[in-house]
């Protein structure tokens, strides 16, 4: 099967299943523990999955909807799929029915499988509108016959029993790197979603780049925990198609929340996460440490200003000498090795973040301890990665070096240009889109700012859409600001409003753990987070944290005004995209009446 080796991605993983038969492919939680699963069995779902799409006339080039969160059955659909030369378009798990029915209707899918019962539903409630829908798989058992609806086991059984090999292999072997293998549908922040076309040259490109850069870092023997949704880029890139090339294991953890636990039960070599997993940590860890006994505080403190020196010996992969590597050696015995084995990160080579600013004082705090965590940049036009932080130089504020054959540029407007094999065929069925990200030249125009460095790396400044223009007519980029506040312990999450107003304001979720702690500490007395938000002493707690963390911006960049709100932004209520991006539109129009009160004349 060498022959499918560099034309596909189901080519590769043939070669895979041939090479490692019997080792553990994916690992999957069940009742209670994680229990792997190998190549072969992978293999024989994929190839039962996919006679069964032969047989229900599923033909090269149409488009299957996949709308599931991350289990093993996503890959197995997905390399059923691409094995038999159609094409896969994910769908957010947490979609509603309306966002799942215009992604089938507009990618005009013949069939979609989906996860449980719940995604099920969903689909039937908008089928009578999608006339190209002939069919649906449900992973999980059912307990009543609906038409046109088979289980998963019932696939795999009819597939099975049609045996299709002779055309699955056929179709395999046909399938050219530049034939469309997804249909990504941008979880956009403004407008209806546009579907991503991305080809097989794409992926292929894309994995080859990444692992070619930092080869010696990787082995077979890794083990990746999967967490951040596969339908979206990051995840399908980088936490399946690079270590299905590379041999290693995938273990799925059952949800975002069960992540700390999962860790620990996995203990993984590499994680891929978005900003929001460290924010997250860094957070419970700080707030740990606020209410413990004094000693501990002290020791706890110690070990950060020993990180913090730690700082250029992780970044640059020098070895530390003298005096510091004794200290470093101490804190690492009483607190770095004990928190990453109480994380479940003392197996950890690195982590990658992506999909979003991370703070540099989240990335500080992981790189001091001597977890790399790697920053990278990149679009789900881009299949993603463009740019990585590499471990022998990890530059905290950046996002890293151009990967291999890709070409960076900073247009007059300060707008990044990307051109490189992993760049995108076009927007599906939308030439008018398509032709307006691309330069004369052929750059694709990524929407945001920056700039690139001595060494090569990309700054990301903002985003042009963002871009507040103030009353006196000063352009601002809100996201280097936001990231400034983030590094307060006491900020979970900030929108900095000031687009045509005359001056920047903020609206604060306060990052309660820490700001109940210190409530406690300052004797303050409240009935609920409302209160908390209204305290007096709280509003000036959170009026110097803003002072002293944007000292450096200027003036007109200062926050006059902000508004702590009591609810934390969720997907689930609308203010973040599945990505856990900004809404920012969102959260203006659903505050608005917050927003107004700020700029309401005294």
């Amino acid at each position: 099967m060498e022959m499918f080796q560099e034309t596909s991605v189901a080519g590769i993983f043939q070669k895979q299943v041939k090479k490692l038969g019997n080792k553990g492919c994916v690992a999957y939680k069940r009742e209670g523990k994680y229990e792997d699963i190998s190549w072969n069995r992978m293999n024989e779902m994929i190839r039962g999955l996919g006679s069964f799409l032969i047989s229900q006339g599923i033909q090269p080039g149409d488009k299957v909807g996949l709308f599931s969160p991350n289990r093993y059955e996503w890959w197995v659909s997905d390399q059923a799929i691409l094995s038999i030369g159609a094409v896969n378009v994910p769908i957010y798990a947490t979609n509603s029915a309306d966002e799942a029915k215009y992604v089938l209707d507009h990618s005009e899918s013949k069939a979609c499988l989906v996860g449980n019962p719940e995604h099920l539903e969903k689909v039937l409630q908008v089928r009578d509108s999608l006339p190209n829908l002939k069919f649906i798989v449900v992973f999980d058992s059912i307990n009543e016959e609906i038409s046109n609806v088979f289980t998963y086991e019932q696939a795999l059984e009819q597939g099975k029993t049609q045996n299709n090999t002779t055309e699955f292999e056929a179709r395999l072997s046909s399938i050219k790197p530049s034939d469309l293998a997804t249909l990504i549908y941008t979880s956009g922040t403004t407008g209806p979603p546009k579907g991503v076309m991305l080809s097989h040259n794409n992926f292929l490109s894309n994995v080859n780049q990444v692992i070619n850069e930092i080869k010696d870092y990787f082995s077979d023997d890794d083990v990746f925990l999967s967490f951040c949704p596969l339908s979206h880029s990051l995840e399908r890139t980088a936490g399946y198609y690079i270590p299905m090339s590379l041999g290693a294991k995938v273990a799925f953890a059952e949800s975002f929340q069960t992540v700390p636990d999962n860790l620990k039960e996995v203990r993984p070599s590499i994680i891929i996460s978005v900003p929001r997993l460290y924010e997250k940590i860094h957070a419970g860890i700080l707030a740990k440490v606020a209410g413990a006994p004094f000693l501990k505080k002290l020791l706890f403190n110690w070990s950060v200003s020993v990180a913090a020196e730690n700082l250029p010996y992780v970044c640059n992969n020098k070895p530390r000498g003298g005096i510091f590597s004794l200290q470093y050696a101490i804190a690492d015995t009483l607190i770095f090795s004990k928190l990453k084995e109480a994380l479940g990160m003392d197996k950890m080579k690195f982590a990658i973040s992506g999909g979003g600013p991370l703070s540099k004082s989240d990335a500080e705090f992981f790189l001091g301890m001597g977890i790399k965590v790697l920053e990278g940049f990149g679009l789900t036009e881009t299949t993603p990665v463009t740019n990585a932080n590499r471990p022998w130089l990890i530059k905290p504020g950046t996002v890293g070096a151009a990967v291999k054959d890709t070409t960076i540029k900073i247009s007059d407007i300060g707008e990044v240009l990307i051109k490189g094999p992993q760049v995108m065929m076009g927007y599906y069925r939308n030439e008018d889109a398509t032709k307006e990200v691309f330069t004369e030249d052929g750059f694709f125009k990524t929407g945001d700012l920056g700039s690139i460095d001595e060494d090569g790396y990309l700054i990301i400044t903002g985003r042009i859409k963002e871009i507040i223009i103030t009353a006196g007519g000063k352009n601002i980029s809100p996201q280097n600001i936001e990231n400034a506040i983030k590094t307060s312990k006491y900020v979970e999450q900030i929108a900095i409003i000031g687009d045509r107003r005359k001056f920047l304001s903020a609206l604060i979720v306060p990052a309660f753990p820490e700001l109940k702690a210190w409530a406690e500490q300052q004797g303050i007395v409240y009935k609920d987070l409302e209160e908390l938000t209204q305290n007096e002493k709280v509003i000036k707690l959170y009026a110097s944290e803003i002072d002293e963390n944007t000292k450096q911006f200027s003036r007109v960049e200062g926050i006059k005004k902000f508004k702590l709100l009591s609810n934390e932004w969720q997907q689930q209520t609308g203010e973040l995209t599945p990505t856990l991006k900004l809404k920012r539109r969102i959260v203006e129009q659903k505050y608005a009446k917050e927003i107004e009160s700020m700029y309401a004349e005294k």
